[in-house]
């Protein structure tokens, strides 16, 4: 579904660049649920916008559904975002104008979708997330993890094969969160593959891989069986280690 060859991410100012992906591969297959997870500053923020094509980088190769997306112009990424990807974000990102019906419509108005088409699309991910009920309210009118239920519902209703979640948990309690976590596993259940970034190990630990990103390189921590989630100060010693 997505391989990465050799990326380089760098930010520059007058004074200083800074790395923020250095010779970073990865590769993600098909129908995979992958845990994304480091301290801040490691480039996950970063490494997620070059994979969903909210940002460009230097150097590398980036194939996507088998598809060379390295130097796309602003159109056709664009177009790929809105067939291909799916995004959930910490924030919701919800228009508080509008109420669930018409949030969750809003990526399928970019497609030129007829009415009907459209409504019963949405019908079908507001049935999944389990908010069908709702959705003639508005944002103000429902819980935080009702919102993400929205987010989420907004990100599957154009059948898409690849979903970024970023931090989808942040803003929600424990219990809400593992609701959450539940609904991704249903969705990746479903077929789409799952991208998700976290700061929760015991989330990361329910994904059937996880990789923990360092100084903008990459420490797979997949393995036959469920490999521990370290510390922060083991997966720098590790790497220091891996480097004398």
């Amino acid at each position: 579904m997505l391989t990465m060859q050799g990326i380089h991410k760098i930010y520059r100012t007058e004074q200083i660049e800074t790395h923020a992906l250095s010779d970073f591969d990865l590769e993600v297959e098909a129908g995979q649920f992958l845990a994304v997870m480091g301290p801040s500053g490691s480039g996950k923020s970063t490494f997620l916008n070059v994979a969903g094509l909210l940002d460009g980088f230097d150097r590398g190769s980036y194939h996507l559904d088998g598809a060379d997306v390295s130097r796309l112009s602003d159109r056709e990424m664009s177009r790929i975002r809105n067939e291909k990807i799916g995004f959930i974000f910490q924030g919701f990102n919800l228009i508080p104008d509008l109420d669930v019906f018409d949030n969750v419509d809003v990526p399928l108005r970019y497609r030129g979708m007829k009415a009907r088409a459209r409504r019963e699309a949405i019908e079908e991910a507001l049935q999944i997330v389990g908010l069908k009920s709702r959705r003639k309210h508005y944002p103000s009118q429902l819980s935080g993890g009702q919102q993400q239920r929205v987010a989420i519902a907004r990100a599957l209703v154009g059948s898409p094969q690849l979903i970024f979640a970023d931090e989808p948990t942040g803003n929600l309690d424990s219990a809400m969160a593992a609701e959450i976590l539940d609904l991704l596993e249903k969705i990746n259940a479903l077929g789409a593959t799952v991208v998700m970034v976290t700061h929760d190990a015991e989330l990361a630990r329910r994904a059937s891989r996880q990789i923990y990103l360092l100084d903008g390189r990459l420490i797979d921590m997949q393995g036959d069986a469920p490999a521990p989630l370290f510390g922060e100060s083991r997966v720098r010693a590790s790497a220091a280690g891996a480097t004398d």
